[in-house]
């Protein structure tokens, strides 16, 4: 069994900050690509950043500046720290985890449960 728990939404006003988690564990080999999506209502899931295991970053061009991926590769956990944050980033993020549970296992890509964020006053 593997597990991909997000924890940190909530509802803060504009301008403001949150600190989004993701723990992965149980039966996991090694963990190689992670990343966040956000998904607002009547639209499509959409990528918004991610992270190698060796640290290379990739943002969506509308939160360049703003949010911060990063992960500790010893706690199996990956964080985005989002700061100005706008009405338009409302929405659940979800977070990845690309892994593998076994040496010879196929990687595959486990998703968590998904994380409100509510940007308003």
């Amino acid at each position: 069994q593997v597990q991909i728990v997000e924890s940190g939404g909530g509802l803060v006003q504009p301008g403001g900050s949150l600190r989004l988690s993701c723990a992965a564990s149980g039966s996991i080999f090694s963990i190689y690509d992670m990343g966040w999506y956000c998904q607002a209502p009547g639209k499509q899931r959409e990528l918004v950043a991610a992270i190698t295991t060796r640290g290379s970053t990739n943002y969506a061009d509308s939160v360049k500046g703003r949010f911060t991926i990063s992960r500790d590769n010893s706690k199996n956990t990956m964080y985005l720290q989002m700061n100005s944050l706008k009405a338009e980033d409302t929405a659940v993020y979800y977070c990845y985890a690309e892994l593998r549970r076994t040496a010879a296992g196929t990687l595959v890509r486990y998703w968590g449960q998904g994380t409100q964020v509510t940007v308003s006053s």
